[in-house]
């Protein structure tokens, strides 16, 4: 087998969140926290931790094979490479804000205004997309203390709470972009076995994050209620009990469905309900 090359972020938000994904797939590697390069040493796979702007350029250049990098990342750099899958973590919305005196309610007002920003490409397609034609100034770094140095009239950026903006006087005003962490490789390997496995190992990994195996009692007379609420992956599976009046059941359920049944489920007739992660789920 080849020995694929993936690339994640060295530090910041979607560092650890990266290497846990991996390792939950069964990758053993160490020294990841104090090296630029990490052997997996039961997979052929090497990893390599890189600044976040760098990943989407080395997989397209083909240095890296795959990559794990914000949506938002990807789409600023305009790489050509192939997406596989979104990965559930390092959500995040970038949106446009504007400072808390500001009386501005349509987007047409950001006419003439300046924007400061690290997502030019961004922004950009979205103010033409709307007809706005604003100025654009591109700042690395804190874009949050723009409008407070004279520097732009809003800005464009990551926002999560909301505290940085309130901090800096500022308020949001237009949601432009939910963003995630995704999986993304160089254009042509998607089919290659290597990544096709890895590929498998990781969506096994998040079907399981986002499921839970479920273990109930029921009287029999009470059974098919509750087995219509719990279709499981494909049925449920129903073991009978010493009290031959009652079956145990055992099925697995997205966590959001189970939360949203569990009320009609106790009203059915089911009794000791007990919920149960699971490691991974492979179909």
């Amino acid at each position: 087998m080849k020995t694929l090359k993936i690339a994640i972020q060295k530090s910041g938000r979607l560092n650890e969140k990266s290497v846990e994904i991996l390792k939950n797939c069964g990758l053993s590697f160490e020294n990841y926290k104090s090296s630029l390069i990490s052997t997996v040493t039961n997979f052929p796979l090497e990893i390599l931790f890189l600044r976040d702007d760098d990943i989407p350029e080395y997989v397209q250049d083909g240095i890296a094979d795959l990559g794990i990098v914000g949506e938002n990342v990807m789409i600023e750099a305009g790489a050509d490479v192939s997406y596989l899958q979104q990965l559930g973590f390092g959500k995040c919305t970038l949106k446009i804000a504007v400072q808390s005196t500001d009386n501005i309610t349509e987007l047409s007002q950001l006419n003439g205004k300046a924007i400061a920003t690290s997502y030019p490409v961004i922004l950009q397609k979205y103010l033409s997309a709307n007809n706005v034609n604003a100025q654009i100034r591109n700042i690395s770094g804190s874009v949050e203390i723009g409008p407070g140095l004279g520097l732009s009239d809003a800005i464009f950026d990551i926002v999560s709470t909301g505290a940085t903006l309130k901090s800096n006087g500022l308020k949001p005003f237009k949601n432009v972009m939910d963003s995630e962490a995704v999986l993304i490789c160089s254009k042509g390997i998607e089919l290659a076995p290597e990544v096709l496995e890895l590929l498998q190992r990781i969506q096994s990994v998040l079907r399981a994050k986002a499921t839970k195996y479920v273990v109930l009692n029921v009287e029999k007379k009470n059974l098919q209620a509750v087995v219509d609420l719990l279709p499981g992956v494909k049925s449920p599976t129903i073991v009978p009990l010493f009290e031959e009046d009652w079956v145990a059941v055992h099925s697995v359920i997205a966590e959001q469905d189970f939360w949203e049944k569990i009320n009609s489920l106790k009203l059915a007739g089911a009794q000791g309900i007990v919920v149960m992660p699971i490691e991974k789920i492979i179909t």
